[in-house]
């Protein structure tokens, strides 16, 4: 990596930090930038978890939780992250570059759309009853999650909100636990795979961290 290429990483990794401490999305930043500056896609979206993982153990670390109460998602969404992750390394490289540049459209215009906005004037609708549909429900968001981490942000905290019935801020502090708690999983995949380049995802992780510090405190 150039000193440029390293600046602009952890000026990305810290902007990414910020945004996914607050909903999600900061991955549509950095991922397509990995692929840039020459990492195979597989690559990019393997080493990208470096970053997510150090940048939520410093997230998680600045809200209160009740593990014992907050961590009955858990089980669902790791067992789905180990499903995604497995075919995240088994995925074909060109298909896989089709697939991250059709989510960044998905995920581009549902920033138009803002999703937050509509994650709040929903909060008080009918939250979902059964805990058998929660668990397939999040089952397959840590599918998603471990395959990509391109905007599961989003779709973990309109699960938290609409279908467990937390408020926002206590959806975002068990999101952040959530993906740390999967990306821990999904990463020793890969490591195992050998698609990770340590160099680059520890330089991304340094801005990452700084962004979730910045963003908890904010």
């Amino acid at each position: 990596m150039t000193i440029i290429e390293i600046i602009v990483t952890i000026l990305l990794g810290t902007a990414a930090g910020f945004i996914n401490t607050f909903a999600g999305g900061g991955s549509m930043l950095v991922v397509p930038f990995l692929i840039f500056i020459g990492l195979p896609a597989n690559v990019a979206n393997a080493t990208n978890r470096i970053a997510i993982l150090l940048q939520n153990v410093v997230s998680v670390s600045g809200f209160k939780l009740d593990f014992k109460s907050d961590s009955k998602l858990l089980l669902p969404v790791a067992l789905g992250s180990i499903v995604g992750a497995f075919i995240a390394v088994d995925i074909n490289e060109e298909i896989f570059k089709k697939v991250i540049a059709g989510l960044l459209i998905v995920m581009f215009f549902m920033l138009l759309l803002n999703p937050d906005a509509w994650v709040k004037a929903n909060v008080d609708k009918a939250k979902m009853k059964s805990p058998w549909l929660r668990n397939i429900i999040f089952f397959f968001l840590g599918i998603y999650g471990g395959f990509i981490q391109i905007g599961i942000g989003f779709f973990l905290l309109a699960g938290l909100v609409l279908g467990c019935g937390y408020d926002l801020l206590k959806a975002n502090a068990i999101k952040l636990f959530i993906v740390l708690f999967y990306t821990i999983i999904a990463l020793s995949i890969f490591i195992w795979n050998d698609l990770v380049d340590f160099k680059v995802g520890l330089i991304l992780a340094c801005g990452n961290m700084l962004g979730a510090w910045l963003g908890v405190r904010f």
